[in-house]
């Protein structure tokens, strides 16, 4: 089901809900879209461990015949660095298998892409950015580039891009965008975190609006990161740890006398509802039970947290894809809508409508070669 089929409840008085449809600089159009076929849900075939399975039916073909070049290594065991390697060594046969399974995994991308596009709410696609930790590696990027020529070859005039920033670091600065000006103004940071099912980070986004009211140049300045799957912490522990990690990143921004803005933006899987509660999406999140009606997470952390630099905390979360997208907004100016992909443990998605500038926060002049700062 899209995630527009879901009521959200409103809340009197806010400035913001979380899971915002409308936000500063675009409409969110639709997220966490989970269009099934026959076979399940059609985002686990584009998903890092749909790679994993297009690379290891290649390496068991090729053992029919002759010798595996990637050796005796499991194919579950070979990191990105390591199949990046392989790509980039001398053992052209290693490399040509590889290949083969790039081609493979970019044909269900744009099988997928072309599922999404027969929805609604993506007709109007100009662009789609890809992000999440596949992205970031030479496979990821070939991937991509493999499946932004198929994509074409099947009549469609969109082009396929990286996500501009290290996915990382896209995870927390699209936060920014989820806040509108008059929340920025007169300060020079903000807080984020990303929480997913096997880390959580929580970062100080340095805004730069000074020179580049777009939030084209807005960068993590701090980052702190808890691989939490390695210590299967209870809900509670890992809220607690999550506290420890943003009051340390305040006391940095402090000790550099770094002006935070009183906000903390949170990007978290599945469907949020407008109150902060998570609908739907959380069940891989660290401890379980995310999702259960007597736990909210914004609340939790406003609680812990009840102020920043003197003033009391406001806290804004919305799905980690939606998040990764807003990274991009500054770069989608020439294009009215555009889509994310994320590919990681999953296939996160999400799609966008420009308001037309780069919102209340900074105007954008578009050019030939890109956006510039106006």
């Amino acid at each position: 089901m899209a995630r527009g089929k879901l009521k959200k409840k409103t809340i009197e008085g806010a400035p913001l809900i979380h899971g915002a449809e409308d936000l500063p600089s675009v409409i969110v159009d639709d997220y966490n879209n989970e269009l099934k076929d026959k076979d399940g849900f059609i985002g686990d075939r584009a998903s890092k461990s749909a790679f994993q399975e297009k690379l290891d039916e290649a390496r068991k073909a090729i053992r029919k015949g002759g010798d595996d070049p990637l050796g005796e290594t499991p194919t579950r065991e070979l990191s990105r660095k390591d199949i990046d390697a392989l790509m980039k060594g001398d053992d052209k046969e290693a490399a040509a298998l590889i290949m083969g399974a790039i081609d493979d995994f970019a044909g269900e991308i744009v099988g997928v892409l072309t599922k999404y596009l027969k929805q609604d709410a993506w007709k109007n696609t100009g662009r789609i950015a890809i992000g999440g930790g596949f992205k970031h590696s030479v496979v990821g990027e070939m991937a991509i580039a493999r499946a932004g020529v198929l994509v074409k070859s099947e009549g469609h005039a969109i082009d396929l891009v990286p996500i501009e920033h290290h996915p990382d670091d896209a995870g927390l600065i699209g936060a920014a965008h989820l806040m509108p000006a008059w929340m920025l103004k007169g300060n020079q940071a903000i807080l984020a975190v990303d929480i997913g099912g096997t880390n959580m980070r929580a970062g100080v986004i340095e805004l730069r609006l000074d020179d580049h009211p777009d939030l084209s140049r807005a960068k993590v300045w701090k980052s702190t990161l808890w691989r939490h799957a390695d210590d299967a912490p209870a809900r509670r522990a890992a809220i607690e740890r999550l506290v420890k990690m943003l009051d340390t990143l305040i006391a940095k921004a402090e000790k550099s006398k770094l002006a935070l803005a009183p906000v903390i933006g949170i990007a978290c899987p599945g469907i949020i509802n407008a109150d902060g509660a998570i609908d739907r999406g959380g069940q891989n999140l660290p401890g379980g039970n995310w999702e259960s009606e007597h736990f909210n997470l914004p609340q939790a952390l406003a609680k812990a947290i009840p102020e920043i630099s003197g003033q009391p905390t406001f806290i804004v979360m919305h799905n980690d894809a939606v998040i990764q997208g807003l990274s991009q907004i500054p770069f989608m100016q020439d294009v009215e809508g555009w889509g994310v992909l994320t590919i990681g443990t999953g296939l996160g998605n999400a799609h966008f409508t420009n308001k037309g500038e780069v919102g209340d926060a900074g105007k954008a002049e578009k050019s030939k070669d890109g956006v510039k700062a106006a």
